[in-house]
């Protein structure tokens, strides 16, 4: 008959990965946002649904926010366990 056992280092490697997504997402988030920036700079001279490029940057812009939201709500969830976890 076998038992499994978890270590503590296991749980300490878990929080280390979730910092490094939650900085991966933020690094992501700010990169995306200033390509539709650019994107949406660089096609201005032509202002309408019909100019794909334009489009394209602010399909960006939307998607960083989605990004960072997604990356906020991950951090406050890890952190509120966290903090669960003391008590």
């Amino acid at each position: 008959m076998t038992t499994k056992t978890v270590s503590v280092s296991s749980v300490r490697h878990n929080e280390r990965d979730v910092q490094r997504l939650v900085n991966w997402m933020t690094a992501a988030a700010w990169t995306i946002l200033g390509i539709g920036v650019l994107m949406c700079l660089f096609n201005l001279h032509h202002f309408s649904d019909h100019n794909t490029s334009l489009m394209v940057g602010i399909g960006f812009l939307v998607g960083s926010v989605h990004i960072y939201v997604i990356r906020t709500a991950i951090h406050l969830v890890h952190s509120r366990a966290e903090q669960s976890d003391d008590k």
